[in-house]
């Protein structure tokens, strides 16, 4: 089970995050998560991913956006069928928030679009108790 799953032009991306408590500090105004990410092409044209464009939302409505070439260094091809999976991290000040945002996929031929990646929460397993 994923808690976002789109696809866009071919391109499917599925997350699943998940609260460290090991890496965080509630006291501090810490708190850490991970996240999952599976890229695939289900489509029928190759297609590689130039970068990603997140939207970081705490829940004090804090919004921050972070924008960079490829994931983790890497601007993988994808072959239909393939895909590319990935973890990475987002620290927020509070105990819950939320992560969205895009990839830019281009195919063989120069054209370019943006692959949605749906909204999905980020939560501190105690902070709804």
């Amino acid at each position: 089970m994923f808690d976002s799953d789109e696809t866009t032009q071919g391109i499917r991306v599925a997350v699943r995050a998940a609260y460290v408590p090991e890496r965080s500090r509630p006291e501090m105004g810490h708190f850490f998560f991970i996240y999952r990410v599976r890229v695939t092409n289900v489509g029928d044209r190759p297609a590689r991913l130039r970068s990603r464009h997140w939207i970081i939302e705490d829940a004090e409505g804090r919004t921050e956006e972070v924008q960079g070439p490829g994931v983790v260094g890497k601007q993988p091809r994808l072959e239909p069928g393939q895909a590319f999976e990935y973890t990475s991290f987002c620290p927020l000040p509070t105990p819950t928030g939320s992560m969205r945002g895009s990839y830019r996929m281009e195919y063989d031929d120069g054209a370019a679009f943006d692959a949605t990646v749906g909204r999905f929460e980020l939560s501190e397993p105690l902070a709804y108790n």
